[in-house]
């Protein structure tokens, strides 16, 4: 395989791998980054999570295969901000956060590899709404996704961030039974806007590019036991709208994608949490993405912190 051919296949497929914990294969979200209690936000009050993690993987085509020649790795550190309010909504608790990635990446798509560091795509959500019950928790919400990344035309190689703008319904819910046993689940719709800056290498024209919208989720099973809690945690992602370059539908390319480009990727892996008497939680967790179509897939480990103010 050539290696600009490579390259146009890549580029076309996302524009990488991208923001800070979250972007492989164009992302704007860092998949797998909430699991225990998702549903369950916290009480009024101030608090700081921090994600930081490393993924490496590969390319998969539009049959899963491996594309030969290519590789990204990343070490991420995204900070969040999360304020809840004594104000109510509907019953429901009024909150809203704010995230910024950071990201050191290196990536290579058939020919020689490129480094990029920075800060992502920033993240803001003024509506988080959080319902409780002893059992079940629920929340709805609403992100906001800015293209503040950078952004390098024509080179995903050395691109942070995806240069579209998108927003982002949320739900997520969590039951915890009294004997512990807990079901975590945050579903998201990401509907993107065009990136309008595309280039097929460096140099050549703009062209208005669209990555298709994708749905998205979290998940965790698990049991707690005293402040540990230890199960399984992943991530599901499905895109259900078509990648479209000037407006077409991208065509199939044996060997390299299928038409349309609709990227798919599944992951699971063992998560173990710990919460201190301060209400400080402790959360690290290995997903091995286990299936992948039309986008990168390989392991991801996470260390997540929680700390109330």
């Amino acid at each position: 395989m050539k290696i600009r051919q490579l390259s146009i296949a890549v580029a076309l497929a996302a524009a990488f791998v991208g923001n800070a914990t979250a972007k492989e294969g164009g992302d704007q979200y860092p998949n797998g980054a909430e699991n225990w209690l998702a549903g369950a936000v916290p009480p009024p009050g101030n608090y700081f999570l921090n994600y930081f993690g490393y993924y490496d993987a590969k390319l998969r085509d539009g049959d899963g295969d491996k594309v030969p020649g290519t590789s990204a790795r990343a070490w991420f550190d995204a900070l969040r901000f999360i304020k809840m309010t004594n104000t109510k909504i509907l019953g429901g608790d009024w909150g809203m956060h704010l995230i910024v990635p950071l990201v050191s990446q290196d990536v290579k798509l058939g020919g020689p590899g490129a480094s990029a560091s920075g800060i992502g795509d920033i993240t803001i959500n003024p509506i988080i709404i959080a319902w409780h019950t002893p059992n079940l928790h629920w929340t709805v919400a609403l992100d906001f996704n800015l293209p503040t990344g950078k952004y390098e035309s024509g080179d995903p190689r050395k691109s942070i961030g995806t240069n579209y703008w998108s927003i982002e319904p949320i739900f997520a819910v969590t039951w915890l039974s009294d004997s512990g046993w807990e079901l975590s689940g945050k579903f998201m719709y990401n509907i993107k806007r065009k990136n309008e800056d595309f280039r097929l290498a460096p140099g050549a024209p703009k062209m208005d590019y669209d990555s298709g919208d994708d749905f998205h989720m979290d998940y965790v099973a698990g049991k707690h036991f005293g402040p540990w809690a230890v199960g399984l945690s992943g991530y599901y992602l499905k895109q259900t709208t078509n990648d479209e370059l000037e407006g077409e539908t991208l065509a199939a390319v044996p060997g390299l994608w299928s038409r349309g480009r609709k990227g798919e990727v599944f992951a699971i892996g063992p998560s173990v949490s710990y919460t201190a008497k301060s209400g400080t939680m402790f959360i690290a967790q290995w997903q091995r993405e286990t299936s992948a179509e039309n986008r990168f897939r390989g392991d991801k480990a996470w260390f997540k912190l929680v700390l109330p103010f």
